[in-house]
């Protein structure tokens, strides 16, 4: 199974890549920077160099063709302005969803944010951020060629996971560390009955595999 990650470098990104490769998955995931390269070969994932504020869905697609799966994990990240949080949060979400369709990549997963929404108002970064991000997953969702799951986390935190947590349509916000959100992100790739669900996810007492069952076709 191969699989293809947006933001290849982030954090979830990474901890995502290792626990992919630990099952004897191909990872790639995409970077910015030549620089990070050895970071995703530690994590066992193959860098491929691609900027997604500037490539072509002709070129992004190039890269997901063979896929099984693509997962969006690139961000703009909390040092950014407005308009990055167009031109990556919402613009590259957006090409790399149309690029899966080029691809003929149907699997695709989205890492999304606790309360995005596109009528979301305020004129503050993470307002626009929370707008751009519900611009992007309302995009993918409208995609009938997608076999499209969302996640969007809480409160993201660097803590060791616990490998529990809380997996519902809505919860309700609150923490979850990043290992938590890489193993549930691991999870549903692994359960394709996901597909067409758009799920929250927080610290919690249910186990990440049985968590990730007990919304499966629903």
């Amino acid at each position: 199974m191969r699989i293809v990650i947006a933001g290849g470098h982030g954090q979830i990104a990474l901890r995502l890549e290792r626990l992919l490769a630990a099952r004897g998955y191909e990872v790639a995931g995409l970077i910015r920077s030549a620089e990070q390269g050895d970071d995703l070969r530690e994590s066992g994932a193959e860098p491929v160099l691609l900027d997604l504020e500037s490539a072509s869905v002709e070129e992004v697609a190039a890269h997901l063709h063979g896929a099984d799966a693509a997962v969006f994990a690139a961000g703009a990240g909390p040092g950014s302005g407005t308009a990055r949080k167009d031109t990556v949060d919402r613009g590259a979400a957006v090409l790399f969803a149309d690029a899966a369709v080029r691809a003929g990549v149907r699997r695709h997963v989205v890492v999304s944010s606790m309360a995005a929404d596109a009528a979301h108002k305020g004129d503050d970064v993470f307002d626009v951020y929370l707008r751009a991000k519900g611009e992007a997953d309302d995009y993918v969702r409208s995609l009938a060629a997608l076999d499209w799951t969302i996640l969007r986390p809480g409160s993201l935190t660097n803590e060791a996971g616990t490998g529990l947590v809380r997996l519902e349509a809505h919860t309700g916000r609150g923490p979850v560390p990043r290992d938590d959100v890489a193993a549930v992100l691991a999870e549903l790739l692994d359960t394709p009955a996901t597909a067409g669900l758009t799920l929250e996810l927080i610290g919690g007492s249910t186990p990440v595999s049985v968590a990730v069952k007990s919304v499966a076709g629903n």
